[in-house]
């Protein structure tokens, strides 16, 4: 059985399958922050979503993140690092992209079990 939530025309907001959520793409609640607020927003958006269906950081199994620049890899790490729990690092990639809006620093794209 699959599972959708928030859906509109383009996605879901949530997809829910075999005991696996996958997330569409969060970003920053306010873009006009730097890197760090924005990342910080973005992983509390990440939260209220893997509450919302039952899971955790601590089931994270993946996430893929795009920054804007490579230039803001170090500062997104460090609040990365202090977010994710102790030994429930997630498979993990980050890229450059260009993003949808310019004032957009960082996005994130989780898969976590439920």
């Amino acid at each position: 059985m699959i599972e959708r939530k928030e859906t509109k025309q383009r996605m879901s907001r949530a997809v829910i399958h075999n005991g696996t959520v996958y997330f569409c793409g969060q970003v920053a609640k306010d873009s006009t922050k730097g890197i760090k607020e924005q990342t910080e927003t973005m992983l509390e958006k990440v939260d209220e979503l893997l509450e919302s269906v039952g899971s955790s950081r601590e089931k994270m199994l993946s996430a893929t993140i795009y920054l804007n620049t490579m230039n803001d890899f170090a500062q997104m790490n460090e609040v990365w690092d202090s977010w994710v729990p102790e030994g429930h690092a997630p498979a993990r990639a980050c890229v450059q992209a260009k993003m949808a809006r310019e004032a957009l620093l960082v996005e994130i794209s989780v898969i976590a079990a439920v």
